[in-house]
C-alpha cells in the first residue's frame, strides 16, 4: 500500500512540474521552438504508453479466456454477460442523456467563436470517420486475424475471439485444464510486468502535460471557458449519478473502491489513455475483492461497451457544434442521435480521440458540418482528461456491482 501511495504523490509532483514547465515554455519561447520541445517532451509519454500497450493484448486474451473457464459452462458466462450488458446499456443511455439534457438547457455551442477553431488538426480526424458505416463497424468488431488483432490492440476483436476461445475450452472440461493452467500463470506473469512498467508513469504524466501546456498554453481557456465549465458540470452530475448508484449498490465499501482506484484514476486523467491504467486496474480490483473470474471477463467487455465520460462528451460536443453554426435540431432528430451514437461508439476505446472521430461522423450524418470538431478541438485536451477518468470509475464501479450480484465481491485483501 505504501508503495502505491509513493506512486500518487509522485505522479501528482509530475503533474504540477509538467504542467509549470510547459507554461514557461509556452511563455518564453518562440513557435518553432515549442513545436520541437513538445515533440521531444512528448516521447517519454510515448515510452510509457507503449510499455503499457505492448502487455494489453496478451493480458486481456489469457485474462478473458482463464476467467470465462473459469465461470465454467455456458450458462454462467450468458448470465454474467448478460448482467454486465444490463448495466452497460443503463449506464451509456444515462451518460447519453445527461450530456443531451445539458447542452439543450446551457447552450454551450453558442459561446463558441467561429475564429478559434483548429481546422488542420480537425481535417486529419475528419479522415478516420470513413470507417463508420454498418460494414465497417461490423469489420471493427469481428477479427479475421486474431494476430492482426493484437499487433493493433483491437480491444474488441480480441474479446470477441477470447470469449469464443473461453467458451470452448470451458466445453473441453479436463482436457483443456493445463492449457488454462499454463494461461493463469502467464497473466499472473503479464501482471508482475505491470508493477514494472508503472514506474514510468510520473515521467509519462510529466511529459504529456508538459507537451499540451507549451503547445496550447493556458490562454486557451480563456475563449473556451464557458464550453468548458458546463462539461466539467456534465461530468460532475455523471459522477454524482455513478457514485450514488454505487453507494445503494455496494454501501459501505464504494469510498474504499474509490480510494483502491485513485492512483490508475490520476494516471487515466493525466495521460487521456484508458490503455494506460487497464492492466493496473485489473490489479486493483482483484485486490478490491472481485474476483479474478468476474474482473478479467467484465473489465476487458467494458474497455469496448462502457465509455460513460465519452458518451456525455459525444452527445454534448454533437449538439454543441450544431448550436455554433446556428443549426437547430428538433427533440426527435436529437434523440435519434443518441442511438446513432449508442451504436457507433462501441470499440473506440484504442483509437486516439476516438470521441472527435465519432463525433464528426455523427455530424456527416445529421448534416451538421464535420469541420465542426475544429472549433472544440483546442480545448479538447483538457476535456479528454476528464472523460477518460470517468470512463475508469465507470468501469470500475460495472466490475463491482456484477461481483456483488453474482455474489463474488470479497473483504478487501492487503497488496
Amino acid at each position: 500500500m505504501k508503495k502505491s501511495n509513493n506512486l500518487t504523490l509522485y505522479i501528482i509532483v509530475a503533474m504540477i512540474a509538467g504542467a509549470a514547465l510547459g507554461y514557461y515554455i509556452h511563455e518564453n519561447y518562440t513557435p518553432a521552438t515549442i513545436e520541437v520541445f513538445s515533440k521531444n517532451i512528448k516521447l517519454l509519454t510515448t515510452i510509457f504508453l507503449r510499455l503499457i500497450q505492448m502487455i494489453i493484448a496478451p493480458l486481456v486474451f489469457t485474462t478473458l479466456v482463464v476467467g470465462i473457464a473459469k465461470l465454467g459452462d455456458l450458462k454462467t458466462v450468458g448470465r454474467v454477460g448478460g448482467k454486465a450488458l444490463l448495466w452497460f446499456v443503463t449506464a451509456s443511455l444515462v451518460s447519453l442523456l445527461i450530456g443531451l439534457v445539458l447542452v439543450n438547457l446551457l447552450k454551450p455551442g453558442e459561446g463558441i467563436i467561429l475564429s478559434n477553431g483548429d481546422t488542420s488538426g480537425a481535417q486529419d480526424l475528419i479522415g478516420k470517420t470513413q470507417s463508420f458505416s454498418i460494414a465497417g463497424f461490423i469489420e471493427h468488431v469481428f477479427p479475421k486475424s486474431i494476430f492482426e488483432a493484437m499487433a493493433t490492440n483491437e480491444i474488441l476483436q480480441i474479446v470477441i475471439f477470447s470469449i469464443f476461445f473461453g467458451v470452448a475450452a470451458a466445453a473441453m472440461g479436463e482436457k483443456s485444464k493445463g492449457l488454462i493452467k499454463a494461461f493463469d500463470a502467464a497473466s499472473h506473469i503479464i501482471l508482475k510486468m505491470v508493477g514494472y512498467v508503472m514506474n514510468f508513469a510520473p515521467l509519462g504524466v510529466f511529459g504529456a502535460l508538459a507537451a499540451v501546456i507549451a503547445t496550447k498554453g493556458l490562454g486557451v481557456f480563456v475563449f473556451y471557458i464557458k464550453y468548458f465549465l458546463y462539461f466539467l458540470t456534465g461530468i460532475g452530475i455523471l459522477w454524482v449519478v455513478l457514485i450514488g448508484v454505487g453507494f445503494i449498490i455496494l454501501g459501505k465499501r464504494m469510498p474504499s473502491l474509490i480510494k483502491i482506484i485513485s492512483n490508475p484514476l490520476i494516471i487515466a486523467f493525466s495521460t487521456t489513455s484508458s490503455e494506460a491504467v487497464f492492466p493496473k486496474l485489473t490489479e486493483e480490483l482483484e485486490r478490491f475483492g472481485c474476483k479474478d473470474k468476474i474482473v478479467s471477463f467484465i473489465l476487458p467487455l467494458g474497455y469496448s461497451f462502457n465509455l460513460d465520460g465519452s458518451m456525455m462528451y459525444m452527445t454534448f460536443a454533437s449538439m454543441a457544434i450544431a448550436q455554433a453554426y446556428g443549426i437547430h435540431l428538433d427533440i426527435g432528430t436529437q434523440l435519434t442521435m443518441l442511438l446513432v451514437l449508442m451504436l457507433t461508439s462501441k470499440g473506440i476505446a484504442g483509437v486516439p480521440r476516438a470521441s472527435l472521430v465519432v463525433v464528426a461522423a455523427t455530424c456527416t450524418m445529421f448534416n451538421i458540418p464535420a469541420i465542426g470538431i475544429a472549433l472544440i478541438l483546442p480545448i479538447d485536451h483538457f476535456c479528454d482528461m476528464f472523460r477518460t477518468a470517468t470512463n475508469v470509475l465507470g468501469n470500475s464501479l460495472a466490475t463491482a456491482v456484477v461481483s456483488k450480484w453474482e455474489g463474488e465481491l470479497e473483504e478487501h485483501q492487503q497488496a
